[in-house]
């Protein structure tokens, strides 16, 4: 079992720069890649980047590919998302998740979830 929480979200303008983190408790987070989803009202939820178990490797949605950041500490089991240039089509819920690998997280298919985080953003 694994138990994420995410935090950092919040109300910023276009343009500005978040982090979001998301701690994991249970059992070590460095056992399985990580990614950051997001659903905003009305959309299906989506994929937005993941990492592997070491951080070595990580993929992003074309839509955030080059602003966005997506990192790790296994030391601290916390996930990071550096997001910059936000924009106001960013505006959603924000959550985290366990999976196998960055493949699977990429189509979607995650073991744990956490609560997630509102990310608004202003124009």
């Amino acid at each position: 079992q694994v138990q994420l929480v995410e935090s950092g979200g919040g109300l910023v303008q276009a343009g500005d720069s978040l982090r979001v983190s998301c701690a994991a408790s249970g059992r070590t987070a460095s056992t399985y890649a990580m990614g950051w989803f997001r659903q905003a009202p009305g959309k299906e939820r989506e994929f937005v980047a993941a990492i592997s178990k070491s951080g070595s490797t990580t993929t992003y949605a074309d839509s955030v590919l080059g602003r966005f950041t997506i990192s790790r500490d296994n030391a601290k089991n916390t996930l990071y998302l550096q997001m910059n240039s936000l924009e106001s089509e960013d505006t959603a819920v924000y959550y985290c998740a366990t999976g196998r690998d960055t493949f699977r997280l990429r189509s979607g298919v995650g073991d744990y979830w956490g609560q997630g985080t509102q990310v608004t953003v202003s124009s």
